[in-house]
């Protein structure tokens, strides 16, 4: 049996099988396993219009043993095992379809504000999100920057020429920006890079395996701090790639690696790596 012991011998953790290509799935359910307040509130509820109760079955086994995450793909009506999917879908996708009260931990918001340049009317439309993506397209470097991503997605977009936009209040069209402003943090922040972009020259997608830079805390807008509690990691290409995650645990602060069955403590230099990483789990600091 494969399993991860802490210092504290109360803490155990445990893997799950894979079951052909679902280690993308195994991956977002070892994050979601770990996130404490996330678990204790699947547990609280077996309501069957949500999945909460096939959570919390799984992360049930998931406490006594290795298990599997078979109950799961049929909830998520993932109807073959030899398809390698992506990670961050099926994470946004169970989330979706748990329970409110449960997945409001995931909750964002964010305001999408365009300001004339005319008349300086604001105009706001709020889009909630569960994941933020930030592109890898635009990086100058082969180190990519977490932090310089998410300045940019936060950085006004000017629309000027023939890209103006109409402005009911000038009833015409003039030069306008936009900027998304965060109407509500999570209490836990997922960041999704983007590494698959599509290539023109070769008419498929292709990954970007530009270094990553995480910080272990992040600065959001509105002075909001964020922890590093976990990253998804991806290896190889589109079809033929595989996922892990690394979590830190909240009882005792330590790291383990989550690879399918495969549970193991790893060092602070092994978090450090930043050539894999697909998905990246911060907590609000309070």
């Amino acid at each position: 049996m494969f399993a991860a012991w802490s210092s504290d011998p109360e803490v155990r953790y445990h893997g799950l099988m894979n079951l052909g290509q679902t280690c993308y799935l195994n991956s977002v359910l070892q994050v979601l396993f770990m996130t404490e307040d996330f678990r204790g509130a699947v547990n609280s509820h077996s309501n069957t219009e949500f999945i909460d109760y096939r959570l919390k079955d799984l992360f049930n086994h998931l406490v006594k043993g290795n298990s599997d995450a078979f109950e799961m793909m049929n909830a998520l009506d993932i109807d073959t095992v030899d398809e390698q999917r992506d990670a961050a879908e099926y994470l946004q996708k169970i989330i979706r379809l748990t329970s409110p009260e449960a997945a409001k931990i995931f909750h964002g918001e964010l305001t999408n504000r365009r300001i004339c340049c005319s008349c300086d009317t604001e105009t706001d439309t709020d889009e909630p999100f569960w994941i933020l993506p930030l592109s890898l397209v635009d990086s100058c470097s082969e180190l990519y920057s977490v932090e310089d991503g998410i300045r940019e997605f936060f950085k006004a977009s000017f629309f000027t020429g023939e890209d103006q936009m109409y402005c009911e209040h000038c009833d015409s069209k003039v030069d306008a920006y936009t900027k998304y402003v965060v109407k509500h943090h999570p209490e836990v922040l997922i960041l999704l890079l983007k590494r698959f972009d599509f290539s023109y020259k070769y008419m498929t997608y292709m990954k970007i395996n530009d270094v990553v830079d995480v910080p272990t805390v992040l600065e959001m807008p509105e002075n909001q701090t964020y922890e590093l509690y976990a990253v998804i990691d991806h290896f190889g290409d589109l079809r033929s790639g595989h996922y892990s995650s690394r979590i830190r645990s909240q009882p005792d602060s330590g790291w383990y690696q989550f690879n399918d069955n495969s549970v193991t403590a790893v060092s602070s230099a092994t978090v450090e790596q930043r050539f894999s990483v697909n998905d990246i789990v911060f907590k609000l600091r309070h």
